[in-house]
């Protein structure tokens, strides 16, 4: 009688817990992408973002996609999701770099790590405390949720065959690298990928760098520029972030932050060996249109790791959260370096 009854109470208390777990308030999300959804990789990730959290979340979450621009500009999306207007928001470090340029760090590092050291950097060497740190200090929660591939370094008209030959460009330019580049006499702006095109079509740019060969593929920067760069040393791997608003982020239980920050993981993975997988078929595509791949001579490349290593001493007088990140950052990678060494082929 005193099993029955404890096999009994055990049930009951299954029980409740299922029922407590099944009641759990339904959040209902609108995120707004980035990127629009049918450009190359970084389009089809947001998709995959938001149905991975809707299908593991068994109806806890309900998040709907929305396209760029939808709600707010995309450059105003931070603002935004900080000031509770929008819920939610897939987006790039670098585009907050005018609030900060230590966001630039936690998004893409010119001559820095690929994508294997990055994480590690982020889940295990100190980046994720930081990054926590810089975004809630604009009151947002921010999450790591994708890494791409390295990228190319450029679209031109014509061959870059020495420095002298970038003076005087008008370039979109993402990130940090364009810090460098404005020191070799380039005219740098940051403009949002769905405005590239019509940019270098009405000559308000003369030449860009967005990302890999799919994407740029995708919006079609090889009908003007038919001469395409590598490698991508201002960009070796790109990390994206999801926006949550603080607002959205206190109705969430603990299970369904958890469920966002396993999203972001398995999504971080997916887009990354999803790009992997496309490059070479696109590069064949876009030779087949008439583009010309160059590799950079290496004394230009030599000349723009010295005009980095002066624009790391200008940040981190700059921007102290700047000059903090920048040395976690350094201090991982000279542990990392015996292994990026030894343990791969070079």
């Amino acid at each position: 009688m005193k099993v029955r009854l404890s096999l009994a109470a055990v049930s009951a208390i299954a029980l409740s817990i299922a029922l407590d777990s099944a009641a759990a308030d339904t959040v209902r999300m609108d995120l707004q992408g980035g990127y629009g959804s049918n450009v190359g990789l970084l389009g089809p990730t947001q998709l995959h973002l938001v149905d991975t959290v809707n299908k593991i979340s068994g109806g806890t979450l309900k998040v709907r996609f929305h396209e760029p621009n939808s709600f707010v500009p995309n450059l105003q999306s931070l603002d935004a999701v900080a000031n509770n207007s929008l819920d939610a928001a897939w987006t790039s470090p670098g585009y907050w770099t005018g609030k900060d340029v230590a966001f630039a760090l936690v998004g893409a590092v010119p001559f820095g790590p690929a994508a294997g050291e990055y994480i590690a950097w982020m889940k295990f060497g100190g980046g994720r405390e930081l990054w926590d740190e810089l975004y809630g200090s604009y009151g947002v929660k921010a999450i790591p949720c994708g890494i791409i591939p390295p990228e190319s370094s450029g679209w031109f008209r014509e061959p870059i065959e020495n420095v002298e030959d970038l003076e005087g460009i008008k370039m979109r330019f993402y990130g940090l690298g364009a810090e460098v580049m404005e020191k070799l006499g380039v005219s740098t702006q940051l403009i949002g990928g769905g405005e590239i095109f019509q940019a270098l079509q009405l000559g308000t740019i003369d030449a860009t760098e967005f990302s890999m060969p799919v994407m740029d593929l995708s919006y079609g920067f090889y009908q003007i520029a038919k001469h395409n760069y590598f490698p991508g040393w201002h960009q070796q791997s790109t990390m994206n972030d999801l926006l949550i608003s603080q607002a959205k982020w206190d109705e969430m239980d603990e299970t369904q932050r958890a469920i966002w920050e396993t999203a972001c993981d398995a999504t971080m993975m997916w887009q990354f060996a999803n790009g992997e997988s496309m490059q070479g078929a696109a590069m064949r595509e876009l030779e087949e249109k008439g583009v010309t791949f160059h590799m950079w001579p290496d004394e230009i490349l030599t000349e723009m790791e010295v005009a980095w290593a002066e624009v790391v001493e200008e940040k981190k007088a700059e921007s102290e959260m700047f000059a903090k990140i920048w040395d976690s950052l350094a201090a991982f990678r000279d542990e990392y370096e015996p292994w990026k060494q030894m343990g791969y082929l070079n």
